[in-house]
């Protein structure tokens, strides 16, 4: 992993970069970054009232962070992991093991048996009198 300064540093400013835009405590956002035998990692450390817009709804914005953290250690040889600390003082449970079939998977095939309601079907398109009777042959 030999590489200029300028280089090293781009994955961290990245994330600096756009944690900052996405929090609304951007003072509060620390971004650090260590290099051992597994690659480069980015630890980050927000205010607890901005974990959500960091993880994101499903921990998309999480997912979309790394995968671009990726394409950056790509282009510059290197894996870069992200590691999203726990801020103190936060409230939420340990988080419970998953079964083998995800919540998520149960929550569609629920919503896949309800049936539509007639509110939230399409509405149909407007037909003109000429096409009407055309419809019907008359």
């Amino acid at each position: 992993m030999t590489d200029t300064m300028g280089d090293s540093m781009k994955d961290r400013d990245f994330v600096e970069y756009v944690v900052k835009m996405i929090v609304d405590n951007p003072e509060s956002v620390k971004v650090e970054r260590k290099i051992d035998e597994m690659g480069v990692l980015i630890t980050l450390d927000v205010h607890p009232s901005d974990m959500g817009m960091v993880i994101g709804r499903e921990g998309m914005t999480a997912k979309a962070l790394r995968t671009l953290l990726r394409v950056i250690g790509a282009r510059n040889s290197a894996r870069v992991n992200l590691k999203i600390n726990e801020p103190e003082g936060s409230t939420r449970p340990p988080r419970e093991p998953r079964e083998s079939t995800g919540a998520r998977d149960d929550h569609r095939a629920e919503r896949m048996e309800q049936p539509i309601s007639p509110a939230e079907k399409p509405p149909e398109e407007k037909k003109t009198l000429d096409d009407v009777m055309n419809d019907i042959q008359i």
